[in-house]
């Protein structure tokens, strides 16, 4: 049975400063709603309470890394990247610091919050910072191996996620290796590359265009969105011959265009590619249903929009 992925991330946490001396977790005022109040009960001395002030925390866990500690830092995607971009890309990236933040309520997940915490434009932003990774959780075990990855690589590494549950994809953190998307589903007609909670709308889209058609569709979990999978997205251009991408995140500078920047470079001829995702719209109160319906990125739309493309080529 999935749980929360707030529970999931407190847990690593718990378990990483467990193994690790020198990890330290920075929160902006928001224990309560990820749960991470647990972590600063068992370890004091790793946890420190920055309030509502995202950019003095990313500060703060620049300094720590610089005298040797590594820092995991929290808060709603929104305001852990575009809130303090320019403490981001310069106290973490340009110092070459190791930062791990944690974006959550990323995208629509932010549903009833709305419009002013809703990212559409995290990813974008954090693939410009140099030698970043991006990451975007489709389950439980995607955000175990990216939280034990982040320890480890030195750098800025951005997680975005839901706070909530998320049905299971995989049975082991060890079926992740970031960098590296998963082929979910085999098909020969047309290929889903999706990430975050587009995954699992992605797999059931492709449910309803083979219950219409004679069509096969692949499925991609591209979790890791920097580095990109170029070999697997290449492999799959070629199979299938049109491509969509579907994300929970505005079409401009995320996983769409990093995906078509890769194939066009490539010099791999398909016959069609489209980007599913936020169309230069901001973000609305609404409920999880809602909200992926008025987007795009329900299983219903994505299937439509493949089925429109599989008619025309």
């Amino acid at each position: 049975m999935s749980q929360e992925l707030r529970v999931i991330h407190t847990e690593m946490l718990m378990e990483l400063a467990h193994e690790h001396d020198e990890v330290m977790v920075l929160e902006a005022d928001l224990m309560g709603s990820m749960s991470t109040g647990k972590f600063a009960e068992a370890h004091p001395n790793k946890f420190l309470q920055c309030g509502i002030a995202e950019a003095n925390m990313i500060g703060v866990a620049a300094g720590l890394s610089a005298v040797g500690k590594v820092p995991f830092v929290h808060s709603f995607g929104c305001f852990a990247t575009r809130r303090c971009y320019d403490q981001v890309f310069l106290a973490g990236g340009y110092a070459q610091q190791h930062l791990n933040i944690f974006g959550s309520d990323a995208g629509v997940t932010a549903v009833a919050n709305g419009g002013t915490h809703m990212p559409f434009e995290d990813t974008g932003l954090m693939r410009l910072v140099p030698n970043s990774t991006v990451i975007d959780v489709s389950d439980e075990y995607v955000l175990r191996a990216a939280m034990r990855y982040a320890y480890h690589h030195r750098g800025v590494n951005y997680i975005r996620s839901t706070r909530k549950d998320l049905p299971h994809l995989y049975q082991s953190e060890y079926d992740i290796e970031i960098g590296k998307g998963n082929v979910l589903k085999e098909g020969a007609t047309i290929t889903l590359v999706a990430s975050g909670i587009c995954v699992h709308d992605a797999m059931q889209a492709a449910s309803i265009i083979e219950e219409k058609t004679v069509h096969k569709v692949a499925v991609i979990d591209m979790h890791t969105i920097k580095p990109l999978d170029v070999d697997l997205l290449a492999e799959y251009a070629e199979k299938t011959g049109r491509i969509i991408t579907i994300e929970n995140h505005n079409v401009t500078g995320g996983l769409g265009d990093a995906v078509a920047s890769v194939l066009l470079s490539s010099g791999v001829t398909i016959k069609s590619f489209c980007k599913l995702g936020v169309q230069e719209q901001f973000g609305q109160v609404g409920s999880l249903d809602f909200l992926k319906q008025t987007y795009g990125i329900s299983a219903e739309k994505i299937a439509e929009s493949c089925l429109n493309i599989l008619n025309k080529h």
